[in-house]
């Protein structure tokens, strides 16, 4: 197994592994890893949906997405065939979820030729590129997530895709402080109106997607790529115009978050 790092901020490119086939020595490694990189692609992998789910299961408990169906057969995998608005947005997965997903795996099916790339951002390094003052005050704060449209064409109530999460979260396994909110579900900060809270959300926004934190991927047919959502937000680059681009994409069942 060769871990190659690809960027200052996160990412790291893993080969010499099939991750249909992994050992429990292997998969310590490939944790502590994850803890540092916060985001691994595994190059060179052939994987059915049963195999992907496998993996999926031994980081923990694959989440069934409330709202987003699950390809046939294999709940929990859900399939990502073209760039929407809200893919194209910087964002953690399903934040306004209770308990959100931890860990999202997208495995690259069908590419285009040129395109398509993930970009993904490092939410410590966000967070400790801000003043102690701004550090202090976020620590106070919640902030308000919801789920998209799509929840109300499934018939789901309000307040089965709504959350408040603290705006800075500590990772449970590092103990590392992180910014939690995002573009596509936080709307305003607890207490407080949208009005009120969109110039400071604004700053956030910007701030937590500077190029410094930052690393792109370029993806390759049967590339793997999983990331932490506790640790770095991400978005798709939709610069490939038609050209068909597929993935198939499991979560992980997160905790509450602190």
């Amino acid at each position: 197994m060769h871990v190659a790092r690809q960027a200052g901020a996160c990412g790291a490119i893993v080969t010499g592994v099939d991750v249909a086939g992994v050992d429990d020595d292997t998969f310590e490694q490939l944790h502590t890893a994850f803890l540092e990189h916060h985001v691994l692609a595994f190059r060179d992998q052939m994987l059915t949906p049963d195999q992907q789910l496998a993996f999926a299961a031994r980081w923990g408990d694959v989440f069934v997405h409330p709202y987003v169906p699950s390809i046939e057969g294999h709940p929990g995998i859900m399939e990502i065939y073209q760039m929407v608005d809200i893919t194209e947005t910087w964002h953690a997965d399903v934040t306004f979820a209770e308990r959100p997903p931890k860990i999202t795996m997208l495995y690259a099916r069908i590419i285009p030729e040129v395109g398509g790339d993930t970009m993904f951002a490092n939410q410590h390094r966000a967070y400790e590129g801000l003043s102690p003052g701004m550090q202090a005050m976020l620590h106070g704060l919640r902030a308000v997530h919801y789920g998209t449209e799509r929840a109300r064409d499934a018939n789901l109530e309000p307040q089965q895709v709504t959350c408040a999460q603290p705006v800075v979260i500590t990772h449970p396994e590092t103990g590392r402080p992180a910014l939690y909110v995002n573009g596509n579900y936080t709307r305003h900060f607890e207490s407080m109106t949208e009005r009120e809270s969109r110039p400071l959300l604004e700053f956030l926004y910007t701030h937590a997607s500077q190029p410094e934190y930052t690393y792109r991927h370029r993806w390759q047919v049967g590339d793997l790529v999983m990331w932490d959502n506790r640790s770095v937000q991400h978005r798709g680059v939709h610069d490939h115009g038609a050209a068909e681009r597929r993935m198939h994409r499991v979560t992980i069942q997160g905790d509450r978050l602190s």
